[in-house]
């Protein structure tokens, strides 16, 4: 039997802030670190992204701070958060402050990228608690605006993180600013080398808690890899953004991140990105964007997505596959929050494929693997796709939890169901039994699209691109995207193994002609299979198969059976 916050000893008016928060039920992490972290030891509390941590340090920082009887000082703050970017310190401090406020209590956020100003006011003027971020706060330590000698709490969240970007030195010095006998909750998805120092050098005695449950938060997730042409990208994630009504797409560079969103907006998806060149005014009005449903696409980088929370994100895309598998479990985190379950898609051209399969080894995750041609509809592919096992992904590469999954095709038509309530509108065309896709955002922005009959036109697309034009002074104009004549995708073997698939997943589309010439694409690891493209000048695609004998020369041994579509 669960217990409540009450249960877990939670005061009355905090209480009162849940509630009217809709927030009654704790989560693992909660009911795992509160009591402890509330009789004032230090707690070392370990969770993936999205388990409730805010919450769980939050409620005990408030709580015994108001208990304690001290008084407010100017330039010396009694609880102090650290956190290791600005949307993430932003985030907590809109979790916090009205737990604070019900208390009587103030807090102030502290940052770089804006003025210092407003922030040296607030400390002048005497704050409670600072939630602040390591480089900004070292500065006005250094210029006396802020000292720690009063601290009687202090909060590491993602601590992980903090290592991840080099804060790890100036933490120490910020720790080492406080009393020693102060109360200290670090809370972290892993437990690495320099966590560990932090651990050993600043908790005294600390209850451990670790909460790694796959039932709970976040939830099972599907993974799955397509393989696309390089000049093929762009569009294929632009059909992707369509396969849900909330998408995060995530790319290694800000560079990268800013092209992207224009590509996609000009393609008529209201799109916004996220990334540490933009103004701190511009990540706010863009994240908030993004919240509310004006753009339905956020293009983030790893560091600037770090913590960030947004309900209802349905599928996370990964343009640019990361670096290492620590972030694509961080990135992946973005969706299957609160147990739903989400989707996954890692987009690999051909020289990325062996670099995306180590990756997924490492995080222990099991990816359905689609070859995607040229032209293909990718969110119907994806609808199409034999779904693989969700798995809960792990940070240390063990094996993730398994969950028999409901096939993408099932849950795309709950998807969709919801999404044409939400527009008041059916989808038009050939699309029954779930082909049809429509993913409207609030405010009528979202895109409708066509089943895989004829091609796909946004239904709001002028409106959206004047939006996007709006937010980042594109000039690009909205494009009419039209299905090809080519065939579905095909399903390639799970990384983990089994035999392959023999027969294509998805159907050839009637629509607009696709010249080709025959070109051939070979399967991975030297399978020698090949995959004919439709032959002549403008021939379509009449759907029909045809088998062709087994894949010779494979260094695996294995045998494929690929299919041609013959040209009408």
């Amino acid at each position: 039997m669960s217990r409540s916050f009450a249960d877990l000893g939670v005061p009355s008016p905090l209480l009162d802030v849940l509630n009217g928060a809709g927030i009654t039920t704790p989560t693992p992490i909660q009911s795992a670190t509160l009591p402890d972290a509330l009789s004032g030891r230090d707690v070392l509390g370990r969770g993936r992204t999205g388990s409730g941590k805010t919450y769980a340090f939050c409620l005990p920082l408030v709580a015994r701070l108001a208990a304690s009887g001290g008084r407010r000082t100017r330039n010396a703050p009694r609880g102090l958060i650290l956190a290791p970017t600005r949307e993430l310190a932003r985030q907590i401090d809109e979790t916090l402050a009205p737990l604070a406020n019900a208390l009587g209590m103030k807090t102030t956020v502290i940052f770089g990228g804006v003025s210092q100003g407003r922030q040296v006011d607030a400390l002048n003027r005497g704050v409670d608690i600072v939630v602040a971020c390591p480089g900004r706060l070292e500065d006005l330590m250094g210029q006396k605006h802020c000292r720690l000698d009063a601290v009687e709490i202090s909060v590491l969240d993602e601590a992980d993180h903090m290592a991840d970007l080099g804060f790890l030195p100036g933490v120490t010095r910020i720790l080492s600013a406080t009393p020693a006998d102060a109360q200290r909750l670090l809370f972290s998805a892993t437990l690495d080398s320099g966590v560990q120092k932090l651990v050993t050098r600043f908790l005294t005695d600390p209850v451990d808690h670790s909460v790694d449950d796959g039932s709970a938060t976040p939830g099972p997730t599907a993974h799955h890899v397509f393989h696309v042409d390089a000049d093929d990208r762009v569009r294929a994630l632009a059909d992707l953004a369509g396969a849900t009504s909330r998408t995060v797409m995530f790319t290694r560079t800000k560079h990268g991140a800013k092209r992207l969103a224009k590509q996609l907006t000009g393609r008529g998806v209201a799109s916004v990105d996220l990334h540490g060149n933009l103004s701190q005014n511009a990540r706010v009005r863009n994240l908030d964007a993004f919240s509310s449903g004006e753009a339905t696409v956020l293009v983030a980088t790893d560091i600037a997505a770090r913590g960030i929370h947004v309900d209802d994100v349905g599928l996370v895309v990964h343009a640019d596959p990361p670096a290492e598998h620590k972030a694509y479990v961080h990135r992946s985190g973005r969706t299957a929050r609160a147990g739903a379950i989400g989707t996954v898609v890692t987009v690999a051209t051909a020289d990325q494929v062996r670099e995306v399969r180590s990756l997924l080894r490492a995080a222990g995750v099991t990816a359905g693997e689609i070859e995607l041609p040229v032209g293909a509809d990718a969110a119907a592919a994806l609808a199409d796709a034999p779904e693989p096992p969700a798995h809960v992904p792990s940070d240390d590469g063990a094996e993730g939890q398994s969950v028999r999954g409901q096939s993408r095709r099932g849950r795309g038509r709950d998807r969709q169901s919801q999404n044409r309530q939400r527009a008041g509108q059916q989808a038009d065309g050939q699309g029954q039994q779930g082909r049809g896709r429509q993913a409207e955002g609030e405010h009528g922005r979202g895109r409708g699209g066509q089943s895989r009959g004829d091609g796909r036109r946004s239904a709001d697309q002028d409106r959206q691109v004047r939006a996007g034009r709006d937010r980042d002074g594109s000039e690009c104009g909205a494009r009419d995207q039209q299905g090809s004549g080519g065939g579905g995708a095909r399903r390639r073997r799970p990384e983990s193994g089994g035999a392959p698939s023999a027969a294509p997943q998805g159907s050839a589309r009637q629509g607009s002609a696709r010249q080709g010439s025959g070109a051939q694409r070979s399967g991975g690891h030297g399978s020698g299979a090949q995959r004919s493209g439709a032959q002549g000048s403008g021939a379509r695609s009449t759907g029909a198969r045809q088998s062709i004998g087994q894949a010779a020369g494979s260094p695996r041994g294995d045998q494929r059976r690929r299919a041609t579509r013959s040209a009408g």
